[in-house]
């Protein structure tokens, strides 16, 4: 009995099996959903060496006087700042809901950037946090994790089955290595998917708030064009919430199916075209 749960993850009770494994992991899975849901913003922040803003520092009253601004004009309560000490020019916003948001710039970015343009780049982050892209995102991942504990249960029932059962099992192989093989890349290209697609929204959102997509243009410009290194304490788990990729892939920046697959954001040239043409329309100051 010990060795099926250790092989197999079952355990018989009453002569019925019951599978001890997946229930463990579907009750892992809640607990760090819950985990993810209320302390996600502190781990992100944490995890990227984040600290709260100098009153001293210039450059850090401008940028909080700046996130009041966007906040009120997005009418959402005004985010908790916070500056990364890295030169690579970037941001991002976390939180599950406009409450509980925090905005993150770093250093890179406050140095490299002038007002408008910074303010460009907190209003894209304040329009993450009024769209409840944060929020998205760790919902996607939970109906994700469930697509993950089904695939692995069905592996474990089909090894576990006896009789007509094994052989029901067997029939059902291709299916369940078929679950096996594409549910964790299907679960990244969702997810890439999901983020490109919130990067577009959140650069129009910043265009109406600012009613200046130049200013977002300029800083995505200056962010592209900065030959500052990836960002040290990104991570894959963390890249998609940036406003740029702060591990500075290649497949970001190329188009294509293949790119779209692969990439977390949309090219940065063609997010400042989009920008570039919206200024020109005066579709964002009308």
């Amino acid at each position: 009995m010990g060795l099926d749960v250790a092989l197999y993850g079952f355990l018989e009770v009453g002569g019925a099996p019951v599978p001890v494994v997946t229930i463990g992991a579907l009750g892992f899975s809640g607990l760090m959903s819950a985990v993810s849901y209320f302390q996600g913003a502190s781990l992100v922040l944490s995890s990227l060496h984040a600290e709260p803003l100098d009153p001293i520092d210039d450059e850090h009253r401008q940028l909080h006087n700046i996130v009041t601004e966007m906040a009120l004009a997005a009418g959402v309560p005004k985010p908790q700042v916070f500056v990364i000490r890295d030169p690579s020019p970037n941001a991002l916003a976390t939180g599950r809901d406009p409450t509980h948001a925090a905005i993150a710039v770093t250093q890179g970015a406050l140095d490299l950037l002038d007002r408008e343009e910074t303010q460009g780049v907190v209003a894209h982050e304040m329009g993450h946090i009024a769209n409840r892209d944060t929020l998205t995102m760790t919902v996607v991942g939970v109906l994700l994790g469930g697509i993950a504990l089904l695939s692995d249960w069905s592996r474990r029932a089909m090894y576990f089955s006896r009789g007509d059962g094994k052989r029901r099992g067997l029939a059902l192989l291709p299916l369940v290595l078929l679950l096996l093989i594409l549910s964790p890349i299907l679960s990244r290209l969702l997810a890439m998917a999901i983020s490109r697609r919130r990067e577009y929204q959140a650069d129009a959102t910043a265009a109406q708030l600012t009613r200046n997509p130049l200013g977002l243009a300029r800083a995505l410009e200056k962010i592209g064009a900065a030959n500052a290194s990836p960002l040290r304490a990104a991570s894959r788990g963390t890249a998609h919430l940036f406003i740029s990729d702060p591990l500075r892939r290649a497949s970001d920046e190329r188009e294509g199916r293949l790119a779209d697959l692969l990439s977390t954001h949309p090219p940065l040239h063609l997010r400042i075209a989009i920008l570039r043409a919206m200024a020109h329309s005066g579709s964002a100051v009308g």
